[in-house]
């Protein structure tokens, strides 16, 4: 899984950063998150491809939601022929049409707009599944967890072959899927020989939130969070005042659901030059890996056992 950050700005960009988008490679099915102006272009710089079916949609404020047209208008001049999702918090399919249509065409392709509200499985895939999670802004908003299936556990070839005297074969499948196979006029259980389910890998993307007890919940155990980490400490009246977070308090999220590692987005302008700033603030409290994420920084999402 790689995640490559294609907007890391607040609501205005800078010449470092663009508006919010994020780029999700999951083996081979490409996910976006998020479309702020000039997304298209930076998929173009970044080599990240514009083979995508899913965009996922946190809130329709401009800085992540404009460069939607552009992106469905490339779409068009490159032939499209196959349907592309659109998911955008409940209530705001009209809006998203309108945006769509706001130049007086439409795609020649299907678009299909879906509204989801906290709690919905928005994309189920045989090995993974995109859920919408609850987050806290000045208008109706969610974020997204893309929670990957528990993997088989390792398979012990040692025991199987040395002490269990079982030939390598179609017999180590067999177990390998959770099936009891019979040797030597015995029946062999999977157990014995394959381990404990092991974790499949968690991305969690918040958008714009106040921190929230709800992403909390649905970060447990996350391998990765990308967090609203607009202000510093200096500014966490302004923080509240405009339903942001602080980046303490992203960091605060991250150590309460024991993440991985926690990536820090949506850096307001006034950080320009000095973001790592954020960064020290968040390691005060999160002891875990903190990045601030900058635009076309990648992140290889690693499995954790």
């Amino acid at each position: 899984m790689r995640v490559t950050f294609l907007g890391t700005s607040g609501a205005i960009p800078t010449t470092q950063r663009n508006t919010s988008s994020i780029f999700c490679n999951r083996d081979g099915d490409y996910l976006l998150f998020d479309c702020g102006e000039g997304t298209q272009r930076q998929m173009m710089r970044y080599g990240t491809g514009f083979a995508i079916d899913h965009l996922f949609v946190t809130h329709l404020h401009g800085d992540h939601v404009l460069g939607i047209p552009g992106l469905l208008q490339t779409f068009d001049f490159n032939d499209r022929d196959r349907p592309v999702a659109i998911h955008t918090p409940a209530g705001t399919r009209g809006n998203v049409k309108q945006l769509i249509e706001a130049n007086g065409t439409t795609p020649s392709y299907p678009v299909r707009i879906n509204e989801v509200s906290a709690g919905d499985t928005v994309l189920d895939r045989p090995e993974y599944e995109v859920r919408a999670i609850g987050t806290e802004h000045r208008c109706v908003s969610v974020g997204y967890v893309l929670a990957e299936d528990d993997r088989k556990g390792e398979f012990d070839r040692e025991k199987a072959e040395v002490e269990l005297g079982i030939p390598p074969g179609p017999k180590y499948s067999k177990l390998h899927r959770g099936e009891p196979i019979e040797h030597d006029g015995r029946t062999i259980e999977p157990e014995e020989v394959v381990g404990p389910p092991r974790p499949g890998r968690t991305f969690v993307y918040t958008g714009d939130t106040v921190p929230t007890d709800s992403v909390v919940a649905a970060s447990e155990g996350a391998d990765l969070l990308v967090h609203d980490a607009t202000f510093g400490e200096d500014r966490a009246d302004r923080a509240e005042a405009t339903a942001h977070s602080t980046a303490r308090e992203a960091a605060e999220v991250a150590r309460d659901a024991g993440v991985g590692t926690l990536a820090l987005t949506h850096i307001s302008t006034r950080y320009a030059g000095q973001a790592d700033k954020l960064g020290a603030q968040a390691r005060d409290v999160f002891d875990g890996e903190v990045i601030v994420a900058e635009d076309g920084m990648e992140r290889h999402v690693q499995f954790s056992g």
